[in-house]
């Protein structure tokens, strides 16, 4: 069974709660003071806290969808995310191969892709930077109506945060279902989302950065991502047809890529981002002491140095529970200085670096991307 499966949750709370009434039905049994009393009642606590841990753990994990399979948790994925020959698989179905298809969980009971729209689980191949990852692409009703047959969508990148689960955008923070209810109240022009974790070199946090000698993530995101979609989908070719969005590691990685690829990425959106790739265990060195690919990963420097791109931002942020708070007043400032990128914001009152928080700003931070991107 896997990590994220229901039957490990209910099979650990099940347990909890057995060894609880275990511990009250046994408890007078073993209040004598000999060793092995002493031992019976350590073990049955150790035994109900330890099960009442993994018991929160399993649930919070489902929750926010930090880990996406027990391999994942123990730190045990290899690095199969970068792969250096796919000549097989461009060759039998292109860049992008649909692995499955799945409906739109919406209300109503519609079933037909046409009502709906349809989640389809993909396998992408970067054809210059043979990095391979998994992503779900969100198609809108209107992609399967005859109507609309051979009209082009504008299309936006999501990305989760680090670790992250792409699934989790679909079933946890409703991506899908959010924009199919955008568009049917006429907020939202129909739009394909190809859903994804920035991670895509695992288990290595690469921050989108072009690493010297190893992964070329942001080249993947700015290039080889964008060629796949469209050799696929009738995605819009001018320019003004992608944005791109993302939480935490994700918000920071669509800051970045559409800051330094704005013919690319009309707009993008960080949902409770940072503004500088970090250095930690989970990174390594990105930038091998090349101190310019180093300084134009840190966007408070990009924006000093570097002419101002012309394109649109939108930053969120909570005046309660948010540590970039600060950080986030200090970047709508130093935007506002330039005169060709445009900024936004949502500052909520109150809320964490969580789901819960996100899923209150995805509509509007869906709606204001939607609003910036053509699908001609």
């Amino acid at each position: 069974m896997g990590l994220t499966s229901r039957k490990v949750l209910v099979l650990a709370v099940v347990c909890a709660v057995l060894l609880f009434i275990g511990t009250v039905w046994l408890w007078p049994r073993l209040a004598r003071r000999n060793w092995r009393a002493v031992s019976g009642r350590v073990g049955l606590l150790l035994a109900t806290q330890l099960a009442l841990f993994v018991s929160v753990g399993l649930g919070a994990n489902q929750a926010f969808g930090f880990y996406a399979s027990w391999a994942d948790l123990f730190g045990k994925e290899t690095a199969q995310g970068v792969v250096v020959d796919h000549t097989a698989l461009q060759g039998a179905g292109g860049p992008l191969h649909v692995v499955e298809t799945r409906r739109v969980d919406a209300p109503g009971g519609a079933f037909l892709p046409q009502s709906v729209g349809q989640v389809q689980r993909v396998e992408i191949v970067g054809r210059t930077t043979h990095i391979a990852t998994p992503a779900y692409v969100y198609l809108p009703p209107e992609y399967f109506q005859p109507r609309y047959r051979t009209r082009t969508f504008p299309a936006t990148v999501v990305l989760t945060g680090y670790p992250g689960t792409a699934k989790a955008l679909v079933d946890k923070l409703n991506y899908p279902r959010t924009a199919l209810e955008l568009t049917k109240k006429g907020r939202m022009k129909p739009m394909i989302l190809v859903m994804m974790r920035p991670t895509v070199a695992p288990p290595r946090d690469t921050e989108c950065v072009d690493v010297p000698g190893g992964p070329q993530t942001e080249s993947f995101f700015a290039k080889d991502l964008p060629d796949a979609v469209l050799a696929h989908y009738r995605v819009g070719k001018k320019p003004g047809s992608w944005g791109i969005i993302g939480d935490s590691t994700g918000g920071y990685c669509a800051l970045k890529l559409a800051m330094h690829h704005p013919g690319v990425y009309a707009a993008g959106v960080g949902l409770s981002p940072y503004y500088k790739a970090p250095s930690d265990p989970t990174t390594g060195d990105l930038f091998q002491g090349n101190g310019t690919l180093r300084n134009e990963a840190d966007l408070w420097w990009y924006l000093k140095h570097r002419p101002a791109p012309d394109t649109s931002l939108l930053v969120t942020s909570s005046k309660i529970g948010e540590h970039n708070y600060k950080d986030t007043l200090k970047f709508i400032d130093q935007v506002r200085a330039n005169n060709s990128t445009r900024i936004a914001s949502i500052i909520l009152d109150s809320g964490g670096h969580n789901f819960n928080t996100w899923r209150r700003e995805i509509p509007a931070a869906l709606q204001w991307i939607g609003g910036r991107l053509s699908g001609g």
